[in-house]
């Protein structure tokens, strides 16, 4: 297909390495923190059908991510969808908002990746973390991993997809390890003991906690569009970005239902509940504390590498706005020997490292409500605006059964943005307040729209047939 050139960017990224980034950052230590607050969000093993509507939520909207990233595929993913659908009413507007945002909740999302590896390390090292989060220590800890990925990050892109691929690997095997474990010691009369009454509409536990329930899981399934945001790096983008999708959704789904099945049957469900480090509990009971101990040092490592692969893919969002002068010149430049945006991975490392200074809960409450107003829904106006406006477009991927899976996303992002705490839905309200603020400021000082001419970029195939309404 015809899409504009990269200037820098190398298109090295293959399917096998793009489903890798994508899995690698899904599956870090998400579930093996948030499987305790699951079940007693959802009040006992019937948490196991929160991951499949999450599922079902998370694969509805990576149908609108394959059809965009294989039709826009360039630097940045969302961002370069929203310019591509919006421009023509707000100018920069919408664009600007998602990189304002995405600069935010990108690291904060990856803050919680380091959050939870710390409590893991806690059952390696003692004194890094308690039961009531990690300490000063566990703090210090987590502010070094940082670095660690922020120096990996500095090198070629071919480099690191073989990297990613190697952390996958790590994933994989963690994370079978756990699931391998659980089911020897496997009782299926426990894993299925539903609290009675659960189902129940109007005072079951399952409905009650089913929305804080979609946050955790939404959060846990997080990551799948990562080989979008590298929409410019990857090769025969039509092809790969749609599989790596919805491949690393499926894949994903599998081993979390597994994961959350197997634990369920292995843990008694009151000391599930308050686990600090399950995995390597139910390591321990199947095969012993050397054997756990081992293994959970892979499931750290797969943190890492989930931490990685999120913050590789979002550095290129404020690379591309900048590129459009959309946001700080500083963002724009490349790394002179590795082509790679170095304020963009430097400024994430930053946020990443603040972030990881609060409690696991709130940030990712605070993450969730930021990226489904900016991000999730603004996606599911974009792919119905442009199948209006430019029916021309090359689409190498059209999403299978539209618009079902375009109202599912919708009605799934509602429901789990409203199921956020109070305070996470006020902080990104004010948040979008302050980012219009910030671009009115900006079109007034540039004198674009609203101020001056809405500059239109249309830039991918179709773009001479698709500048009308």
């Amino acid at each position: 297909m015809s899409s504009p050139p990269q200037p820098g960017l190398e298109r090295k990224i293959g399917p096998l390495q793009a489903t890798a980034i994508n899995m690698t950052q899904m599956c870090g230590i998400g579930p093996f923190v948030t499987i305790p607050a699951m079940v007693a969000t959802l009040g006992g093993p019937q948490a196991m059908f929160g991951w499949l509507i999450g599922a079902v939520i998370a694969l509805a909207d990576g149908l609108i991510w394959a059809e965009l990233g294989a039709a826009l595929p360039g630097a940045g993913g969302t961002y370069v969808y929203l310019r591509e659908a919006f421009g023509f009413r707000t100018g920069r507007l919408m664009p600007f908002l998602f990189a304002w945002s995405a600069v935010l909740f990108i690291p904060l999302i990856m803050s919680t990746g380091v959050i939870g590896l710390v409590q893991y390390l806690g059952y390696l090292i003692p004194g890094v973390a308690d039961e009531g989060g990690t300490t000063g220590l566990g703090k210090v800890i987590g502010l070094g991993v940082i670095a660690l990925v922020v120096l990996a990050l500095f090198r070629r892109i071919g480099e690191i997809g073989k990297l990613t691929t190697v952390l996958f690997a790590v994933m994989l095997f963690a994370a079978l390890s756990v699931i391998v474990a659980a089911f020897t010691r496997f009782d299926g009369a426990q894993a299925f003991a539903f609290t009675p009454g659960a189902f129940s509409f109007g005072g079951g536990a399952f409905w009650a906690g089913l929305g804080a329930g979609l946050v955790i899981a939404i959060y846990d399934y997080l990551g799948y569009n990562t080989s979008a945001y590298l929409g410019g790096e990857v090769r025969d983008p039509g092809r790969t970005l749609p599989r790596s999708i919805i491949f690393s959704i499926l894949g994903i789904m599998s081993l979390y239902f597994l994961l959350q099945l197997g634990v369920l049957g292995s843990v008694p469900l009151e000391e599930l509940k308050t686990a600090t480090s399950v995995a390597s509990t139910v390591l321990e009971q199947a095969w012993g504390t050397g054997t756990a101990k081992v293994i959970t040092v892979f499931i750290v490592i797969a943190a890492i590498g989930s931490v990685f692969a999120g913050l590789l893919g979002g550095s290129r969002v404020p690379f591309e706005a900048a590129r459009d002068k959309v946001f700080l010149p500083v963002f724009a430049k490349l790394h002179p020997k590795l082509n790679l945006p170095t304020a963009g991975v430097l400024t994430m490392g930053l946020i990443t490292a603040i972030g990881s200074l609060f409690t696991l809960t709130a940030v990712i409450n605070a993450a969730v409500t930021v990226l489904v107003i900016v991000q999730s829904l603004a996606q599911v106006a974009a792919i119905v605006v442009l199948r209006r406006r430019r029916p021309e477009l090359d689409r190498p991927y059209r999403q299978w059964l539209y618009p079902i899976p375009t109202v599912i996303a919708l009605l799934g992002w509602v429901y789990i943005y409203f199921s956020a705490t109070w305070l996470s839905i006020g902080l990104s309200v004010g948040w979008i307040a302050l980012g219009v603020a910030a671009f009115l400021a900006y079109a007034k000082a540039e004198r674009v729209w609203p101020f001056g001419p809405k500059g239109i970029q249309e830039l991918f195939a179709g773009a001479a047939e698709g500048t009308g309404k």
